[in-house]
């Protein structure tokens, strides 16, 4: 009965409009006062969920972020992809997939590689000849790119949920991300081809890679150094966030000089707002997971599948089918904050250990920022383009089919989120 009235006490609260987070936070004090016993756990769990060291990640990351979106890194980072695509037809198509990777490993943020992208090559394809609805397309696609490749933000956020080794993740995460820049910069090749769009002018030489490398290089050096330290154990997240933000700031500061002082105050603003958005979402989720684990969900949802005679397969395209299906209509933080305490345990005891179901979920809600109605990649690109959501969604689409298909190989070849990190780091 307690279980029941936790259960339609949530539904109701969504129902009514209430976020998701203060939806599980009300929904627990329901549960609660059937239980009175147990109230004082609702101000110790929530506690727990924001005492976490990895907390202190989070902010760090998206600070240097920040700081990196305004020291004139997404120029330079434009410049060094457009110059290696020269030879190959696709041109500023190519560029755009190539950027994101490359951006993607310093943001951490989908929404802000096609913010800070989009802002730069929307407007610049359709000055030399792309369509719009196919530059906005490839904007968004291409992003997603930007939570899976590491630094990943969503990927901190699962650590904190599930209990994952961070520095695991970002390696696991490194090989999917880069197969979808891959394979959606072979599609961009040839939807140019199909559709004639022009190629970058000029060739390429040893000299000038070299000398378009030297900035690339310094953008490229800090993704490197994050996952390396954190990944071998050099350095804790929080530390090596902590570098991030220094090397961001002297980059903007001292080498590209394009960082202003008087943009810190908003910076730091935007900073918190974000960090502190994701800390009560995380905390909330703590008080309605650990309702869970004592009501013993995980187990007999676990149980329960495992006791269907049905093939493995199904069961994993299932998962697969609800993670798009949850984001398409819950944004990233908010679907982690519901799937991840019930699904975590339950793909355990089917022999998906939490590397892997965190690449798959991961990898599966990058696609749900490129999918009506909530999708924010989406909306930042329509508010960049001024064109609707349902025409840059169709021009995405196909290359949303490259992340599905990633998907679909990261589900049923394990090998591919954890041979780096059984490499590495021993796992």
């Amino acid at each position: 009965m307690d279980l029941v009235c936790l259960i339609v006490s949530l539904v109701f609260f969504i129902i009514l409009g209430v976020p998701l987070c203060f939806a599980m936070g009300a929904s627990s004090l329901v549960y609660f006062m059937f239980n009175p016993a147990f109230l004082s756990m609702f101000p110790q769990r929530i506690w727990a969920g924001a005492n976490s060291p990895l907390m202190i990640a989070l902010p760090l990351f998206i600070l240097a972020g920040e700081l990196m979106n305004s020291g004139g890194v997404t120029k330079r980072i434009i410049d060094f992809s457009s110059y290696i695509v020269r030879p190959f037809r696709g041109g500023l198509g190519e560029v755009n997939v190539i950027a994101s990777m490359i951006f993607g490993g310093i943001s951490g943020s989908s929404v802000s590689d096609t913010s800070a992208l989009g802002s730069v090559l929307i407007p610049e394809m359709k000055k030399k000849g792309f369509s719009l609805d196919y530059s906005a397309g490839i904007t968004v696609a291409s992003s997603t790119i930007g939570m899976i490749i590491p630094p990943s933000i969503p990927m901190i956020m699962y650590s904190m949920i599930s209990g994952a080794s961070i520095g695991a993740l970002f390696l696991a995460g490194l090989i999917p991300g880069v197969l979808i820049g891959l394979t959606q910069t072979l599609l961009a090749n040839i939807a140019s081809r199909k559709k004639n769009y022009p190629i970058e002018q000029g060739g390429v030489s040893c000299k000038g890679l070299i000398e378009k490398g030297k900035d690339g290089f310094l953008a490229l050096l800090m993704p490197v150094v994050i996952v390396i330290s954190v990944s071998f154990g050099i350095a804790t997240a929080s530390e090596s966030a902590g570098v991030a933000i220094l090397y961001a700031f002297i980059l903007g500061i001292l080498v590209y000089r394009e960082l202003k002082i008087k943009d810190l105050k908003q910076m730091v603003k935007r900073t918190f707002i974000s960090s502190s958005s994701v800390m009560i979402i995380i905390a909330y989720s703590l008080i309605f997971t650990w309702i869970l684990a004592i009501e013993q969900v995980p187990h007999a949802l676990g149980s329960f599948i495992n006791g269907l005679e049905v093939n493995r397969i199904w069961i994993l395209l299932l998962l697969d089918l609800l993670i798009l299906v949850v984001g398409t209509f819950i944004d990233v933080s908010p679907a982690l904050l519901l799937l991840c305490p019930i699904l975590v345990p339950v793909m355990g005891a089917l022999g998906v250990n939490e590397l892997h179901f965190g690449t798959i979920i991961i990898v599966g809600l990058a696609i749900g920022l490129v999918t009506p109605p909530i999708g924010m990649c989406l909306n930042a690109a329509a508010k960049l383009s001024g064109l609707s959501i349902t025409r840059i969604f169709r021009a995405a689409s196909p290359f949303l089919i490259c992340n599905v298909i990633i998907l679909l190989l990261v589900t049923f070849i394990p090998e591919i989120s954890l041979w780096l990190p059984n490499l590495i780091m021993g796992r």
